[in-house]
Order: C-alpha cells, then sequence, then structure tokens
C-alpha cells in the first residue's frame, strides 16, 4: 500500500466523482422541479455535469475548492507520516488538474500554485481505540463558505432566544439572505455550542453525515427535518431561480457551551457536496 499514492486517488474521486448519496438526492430534487421550470433546467444541467465529471475524471466544479483532512489513526503512530503524504498528493493532484491552485497568501495576495501555505490543507487529527486509519477528505468551495454566518442567541432583531425555536429562526434567516448564492440547492451543517473557533469546526464536521441521516437525538432530528421542509418553501430554489428545492439536507450537531454564550454556526456547502472517506486496515485500502 503506497500511502501517498492512495491519498492522491482519495483527492481524485473527491474531486471528480461525486457520492451516490449526493447524486440521489439530486435526482430527487430534479424529480420535483416543475417540468419546463428553470429550477428543471438548472438540476438537468447540474446531473450532466456530474455524470461527465465521473466519466472523464475531471474537476465537479471549476472551484474544487479549499482542502480539509480529517485523520483518526491508532494510539502510537506518528502524524508526521499522514502530513507528508497528503502534502505530496495536494501538489500532485494540483498538476494532475485535479485541484485548482486556491491558496493565497492574504498579506501578499500570491498564489502557491500548488495549494501548499499556512494552514493550507487544513487538518484535523485524532487518535482512536481502532487498528484501522479512517481518512476523510472535504473540497469546500469558496463561494459556498461565503455564506457561511455565526449568531450569538439571544438575537434581538428576529426575537430568537436560546433554545431550539431561535436556532430555528436564525438558520432560516441565513438561507433568506444567502437568496441561492453559494450554488442552491445546498446543505447545512450547523454546530451549536462551543467557543466561535470550535462550533464552525463542529459545523463542517457534520458534513459527513450521508444524506437523509438524522441526528441520534430526537430533538435536533425533529428540527432538521422541520427545517429541510421550512426552507425549501422559501421558494429561491437551485441557483436562485425560484423552485421547490433550496437545500437538499440539514444536519445539525451540539457541544457544551459557557453559559455566558449561546453560539450557533451555519456552514453551507453548494451541490457539489465534495467529501470521501478512505479506510486503512491491514494494509487494506477502501474508499466510501
Amino acid at each position: 500500500m503506497d500511502l501517498k499514492k492512495s491519498f492522491l486517488e482519495l483527492i481524485r474521486r473527491a474531486g471528480t466523482d461525486l457520492s451516490p448519496d449526493v447524486e440521489k438526492s439530486l435526482m430527487e430534487a430534479y424529480n420535483k422541479e416543475d417540468d419546463n421550470s428553470a429550477a428543471k433546467n438548472v438540476m438537468s444541467t447540474i446531473l450532466e455535469n456530474v455524470r461527465m465529471s465521473r466519466e472523464r475524471s475531471t474537476p465537479i466544479c471549476q472551484d474544487t475548492g479549499s482542502v480539509l483532512f480529517y485523520i483518526d489513526f491508532p494510539y502510537g503512530s506518528s502524524e508526521k507520516e499522514y502530513k507528508e503524504a497528503a502534502f505530496w498528493a495536494v501538489d500532485e493532484g494540483t498538476k494532475l488538474q485535479y485541484l485548482r491552485p486556491n491558496a493565497v497568501d492574504p498579506l501578499t495576495a500570491k498564489n502557491s500554485g500548488n495549494n501548499i501555505g499556512v494552514n493550507s490543507p487544513v487538518f484535523h487529527f485524532h487518535q482512536w481505540d481502532k487498528d484501522e486509519i479512517r481518512i476523510r477528505v472535504m473540497l469546500k468551495g469558496g463561494g459556498s463558505e461565503n455564506v457561511g454566518t455565526q449568531y450569538k442567541l439571544p438575537h434581538p432583531p428576529l426575537k430568537a432566544g436560546r433554545d431550539l425555536k431561535g436556532v430555528r429562526k436564525i438558520i432560516i434567516d441565513a438561507v433568506t439572505k444567502a437568496q441561492g448564492q453559494g450554488c442552491s440547492p445546498g446543505i447545512l451543517g450547523v454546530g451549536i455550542g462551543g467557543g466561535r473557533d470550535v462550533s464552525y469546526a463542529l459545523s463542517k464536521e457534520q458534513f459527513f453525515r450521508k444524506m437523509g441521516e438524522r441526528s441520534p437525538i430526537k430533538e435536533l432530528a425533529e428540527l432538521e427535518t422541520q427545517l429541510i421542509e421550512d426552507l425549501n418553501k422559501l421558494g429561491i430554489g437551485p441557483m436562485g431561480f425560484g423552485g421547490n428545492t433550496t437545500v437538499l439536507d440539514v444536519f445539525i450537531g451540539t457541544q457544551a457551551r459557557h453559559p455566558a454564550s449561546y453560539i450557533v454556526s451555519i456552514s453551507y456547502t453548494c451541490w457539489a457536496f465534495r467529501r470521501k472517506t478512505m479506510t486503512i486496515k491491514q494494509g487494506e485500502v477502501t474508499y466510501d
């Protein structure tokens, strides 16, 4: 097993081969739109793009996103070998045009040319009591990142209090303000609790749930279901052209908060929902 090449294949699959659960959701959204509507035409183009990208092994979107790795590995292993393999794969993946150069220095505006820079790619490491390695990657587009937002409850303009009713109000507000920007239909990852930094981190990790996978917490599962219905009644639709599908799914996670703070972070990802998982066990590599 060549770890570097395995990382490269993970990146290729993430960027060019949309996961079956996402494609299924897009097809269901297509079938919900009215015939001959702008929304139906948009969804048709999206599905054709998904098919062609897979067949030609080319990026699903011209914005191949920022690269985020979530790496779970057995106790006693070193992070170093995974970082070295990931850096090589990101550099090589850029050369092969699986990735567009997206790492820009904010002070000089200079592009590194290979997606490698300070905190680029992003790594989240976690050691666990398993004899296997799980490496997850997310390619997070810039347009969808721009419509992510964060609220502090209570939020007086919406009369949103520190409860799930307040959370519902601010999520609807966030999607209403986005108005199709970020390439809808999108998927929402919501993090409730924690400080401002870890709240966003929690919201993004929700994106590794499968489409339709509800929270194991009853109250959150009910809120996710309610929000999908509420948000798709807004009429914003695919790419903001109007229609029946503004979001494909909503995933909500919670964590402990400080008594003085009630932070809610809302991360948005576009229909090009690019995330893949690689598992390594006894030298065998599998992808999901």
